[in-house]
């Protein structure tokens, strides 16, 4: 690549990132002296609380794992000399420069000890999600490794939401995704799309490393921007090396990178520390896409077919309104499970006579398709409460909690909520 390709490269990339800088902050006083402190490496991972207990494809338990695999006594701590063996053979089999420090070791060791028993529930979606993610990254010649950069960014979660605005499994925020063909619309996010998402991912951290070289690098430059990594560089005296560049990276960027090894030690040496996943929901090999003909809500299909909306959710969360539009041009689909699209074919008649049905009964129609990230912000009034605001705009309490992540059903006067309405 000549000088021209790479700086035209560099300039694309860094205006998108400008949006992307601090996405995934971890608080300003994460590093203290190089070191973390407990209540500070509690922040580094906070999704993982977050998606586990407001996630509403793991509100269920009983839905989303069906079955418990016995465990046994989880290993909370790593000897120093066994992790230094360990950490040197991760350093020899992959591309990254994994070595020992005390900032890892610690970081390894609370997660052990304070993230242990979530790590089940997560190899459980690790178990649907990485088959599509290696096929991808082999694709572009990314580390293998590099899926667990997925779970560092958004615990496996495709409709996770940063409070910045980065969403989908990869965290993508808004400019960023439309560098790399995430396109947003009144009803579809592909930033939430798994195989979009996945793909940008790719061709983005492939960019990264052709600017940088170094894989450790573009995980740096991930998180903060190529910009920042190329300033760190630059007052570093020149050093290539991420651990010699770390202390001039933002603080965020310091603790994101050993957040990714210590997710990537404890996933290659689960069983070592007793870690065991559940068993996952399904398999992605396990299910099929069909083209939709009309505009279909996932509840038309469940009210059909029986399909359990929080499945459909599950397998297609780009759809932001639980809505599958029909746009000619588009062929948009819904991802079922593969014993379940017989059936859906056969009724797939009676799902659109539905649909027809709805349609002539509904007082105002559907919004119309917007290739626009298409929402309203709502004022809260006197005599307010979700229920209300829900019938207002078509849409269900649920769908207004989870889009403002709310933990109750309490709203203050003033308070401004975020609705993506059905109904105008």
């Amino acid at each position: 690549m000549n000088d021209y390709k790479i700086t035209f490269l560099f300039l694309f990339i860094s205006l998108g990132m400008l949006a992307q800088t601090q996405k995934n902050s971890i608080g300003r006083d994460t590093i203290k002296k190089g070191f973390f402190s407990n209540k500070d490496l509690s922040i580094i991972d906070s999704l993982v609380i977050e998606t586990q207990y407001r996630s509403p494809l793991t509100s269920n338990i009983n839905y989303i794992i069906k079955g418990l695999k016995a465990s046994t006594k989880v290993e909370k701590k790593v000897e120093t000399n066994l992790l230094k063996e360990r950490l040197k053979h991760l350093d020899d089999t992959s591309p990254f420069f994994i070595e020992y420090n005390p900032i890892l070791e610690n970081v390894i060791n609370s997660y052990l000890k304070y993230r242990s028993r979530y790590y089940p529930r997560l190899m459980a979606k690790a178990e649907y999600y990485f088959p599509m993610f290696e096929k991808y990254l082999d694709q572009f010649d990314v580390p293998l490794e590099m899926k667990y950069l997925a779970i560092v960014e958004s615990t496996l979660d495709p409709r996770a939401r940063s409070r910045v605005g980065a969403r989908g499994l990869w965290q993508f925020m808004y400019l960023t995704g439309k560098q790399y063909n995430l396109n947003v619309s009144s009803y579809v996010d592909e930033r939430q799309d798994p195989i979009k998402a996945t793909i940008a991912a790719c061709k983005y951290l492939s960019d990264l490393y052709n600017i940088f070289g170094d894989w450790d690098l573009a995980l740096a430059a991930y998180n903060s921007g190529p910009g920042n990594v190329s300033k760190a560089i630059k007052r570093s005296g020149g050093y290539q090396n991420y651990w010699n560049i770390r202390q001039y990276l933002p603080k965020e960027t310091a603790g994101y990178v050993p957040a990714f090894y210590a997710t990537l030690y404890i996933f290659k040496y689960a069983k070592e520390h007793g870690l065991a996943p559940e068993n996952p929901p399904i398999y992605h090999f396990a299910t099929d896409t069909i083209q939709v003909k009309k505009t279909v809500s996932f509840d038309q299909i469940t009210e059909v077919t029986g399909i359990e909306t929080e499945m459909l959710e599950f397998l297609n969360p780009a759809y932001k309104l639980d809505i599958i539009p029909f746009v000619k041009g588009k062929n948009y689909t819904v991802k079922l499970p593969r014993n379940a699209t017989i059936n859906y074919l056969e009724k797939e008649k009676e799902l659109y006579a539905l649909v027809d049905n709805d349609n002539a009964k509904r007082e105002k129609p559907l919004p119309k398709y917007l290739e626009l990230n298409r929402r309203l912000r709502y004022k809260v009034r006197s005599g307010d409460y979700l229920g209300k605001i829900a019938t207002q705009f078509g849409v269900r309490v649920s769908q207004i909690k989870k889009w403002n992540r709310l933990r109750s059903n309490n709203l203050k006067i003033g308070q401004r909520l975020t609705i993506f309405p059905k109904r105008l």
